[in-house]
């Protein structure tokens, strides 16, 4: 058993938030009245992830995209008022880690994305502000097989882009809405590029960069580090932990 701010406190130390400067608050954002004793995972705080870690009682909902967003209004009011309802009236505590959990060496979405693929020697770069990872194939692959490959690992087909017309050996990768991020992972020298969103410019920037580009999903690419970060907190803390996962196709 362990309290809210216990595990606040472990996480902070365990992820280094304080070295981010992120889009929202990394931590504790919803005090429940209750210990930890019940730990449920997913990728995003909606009313419907709420409802299921309600159903099955949780105590706490750790989440890799919280609430209080930059530029958002921060009044509980509307669609945002009926989420704090329900985790209140519930007495359940609400976590979030956004930044800290891509970046983590060990339980971060990138490190276990390059898990999940069989990316060899993977590794952070100082591209992207260092949340894009680079690392090489056991063997060169033709893009259409590596799609089949993040195809059969994430559950959903990528969207691939062809700019290079030959095997791929090195990759490139930030899972989530990194596709901003492909021409500066262009400069690492790598034969194509992985994220979870495209855009429509990331279509002709893959083109004339050379580059193959998949877009895997944000969700798809952002289950992974929020469920080994509840397996972890679940181990140390002696936890009962379920990651319930709310279908997504973006």
């Amino acid at each position: 058993m362990v309290t809210s701010l216990e595990l606040e406190a472990y996480c902070n130390e365990l992820l280094s938030t304080a070295a981010f400067d992120d889009y929202c608050p990394n931590g504790l954002q919803v005090e429940g009245s209750r210990p930890v004793r019940r730990l449920v995972t997913g990728v995003t705080a909606s009313l419907a992830l709420i409802e299921a870690a309600i159903a099955v009682e949780a105590d706490a909902l750790l989440v890799h995209h919280g609430w209080f967003w930059k530029g958002e209004s921060p009044c509980l009011t509307g669609l945002k008022g009926r989420r704090a309802r329900a985790l209140i009236t519930a007495g359940a505590s609400l976590l979030a880690y956004h930044l800290p959990l891509d970046a983590h060496p060990e339980l971060g979405n990138n490190r276990q994305l390059a898990a999940r693929l069989g990316i060899e020697a993977p590794e952070p770069t100082a591209a992207g502000h260092g949340l894009v990872w680079r690392g090489r194939l056991p063997e060169p692959l033709e893009g259409e097989v590596f799609a089949v490959r993040v195809g059969a690992a994430l559950g959903r087909v990528p969207l691939r882009i062809s700019g290079r017309g030959a095997p791929l050996v090195t990759i490139a990768w930030c899972t989530g809405a990194a596709q901003g991020f492909i021409a500066e992972a262009a400069t690492l020298g790598v034969d194509a590029y992985l994220s979870g969103e495209i855009s429509e410019q990331t279509t002709h920037l893959a083109r004339e960069l050379g580059l193959d580009y998949f877009a895997a999903g944000h969700h798809a690419t952002e289950r992974l580090g929020i469920q080994a970060l509840g397996e972890h907190l679940a181990a140390r803390f002696h936890l009962e932990h379920r990651f319930l996962d709310i279908d997504n196709p973006a």
